[in-house]
């Protein structure tokens, strides 16, 4: 393959899942904020132009790098009673979301209807439907967990970045007794636990 004196591959090679692959990279050291189409074209040391070529805006650059998130959901050695399948499905998410800098936001920003997202769409609906859910009631599960998953997360990862005692910090007792009585269980933390909370009330507590 004819290269780049950077390494990178000549835009005659390039193609759309080395744009998307530099795009994560940019993500991941830089943030979602840092991630345009000039950021990723430079990173390949390529005219924007090129990049565009394949991605045409950057709208659809985020919605390729949100399915290229959600390809990293392991489905492989899923439980097999249906609900211990739902369960696990938003946990695997959180894991994959985590792989990447800011990768809650950049599949929350994205309407992303490609091959991974709606393999794993279909998995967590098939859990569902295998339960004996009805179809609307699986359709709707289905949102509340993902955005239950993408919301937890988005938090976390703001907590990484030090965001995340903001609530705490703001309130007043006189002004906010409510909130300030259940202060310690508002901190940024426990993360996994809080999914599985959630996980809970929507499917109901395991028999």
């Amino acid at each position: 393959m004819t290269e780049t004196r950077a390494g990178r591959p000549s835009p005659a090679r390039l193609d759309r899942a080395t744009v998307v692959r530099a795009a994560l990279e940019v993500l991941d050291e830089s943030g979602v904020d840092a991630v345009s189409t000039r950021a990723v074209a430079a990173r390949l040391d390529v005219r924007m132009n090129t990049v565009l070529w394949h991605v045409k805006t950057k709208a659809r650059l985020r919605e390729l790098m949100a399915d290229a998130v959600l390809a990293g959901v392991d489905l492989d050695g899923l439980p097999e009673p249906w609900r211990d399948r739902a369960a696990e499905l938003p946990r695997r998410l959180r894991h994959a979301l985590l792989a990447h800098r800011d990768g809650a936001a950049v599949v929350t920003g994205a309407y992303a209807a490609g091959p991974a997202t709606l393999r794993f769409s279909e998995a967590l609906v098939g859990a569902l439907l295998a339960g004996g859910v009805d179809d609307r009631r699986a359709a709707w599960t289905t949102w509340t967990l993902t955005y239950l998953t993408l919301g937890l997360v988005q938090e976390e990862q703001a907590a990484s970045r030090g965001d995340g005692a903001r609530l705490v910090d703001a309130l007043v007792p006189d002004l906010h007794p409510a909130l300030h009585r259940i202060a310690r269980h508002l901190a940024p933390r426990a993360f996994a636990e809080r999914l599985d909370f959630g996980v809970d009330l929507v499917l109901g507590a395991p028999s």
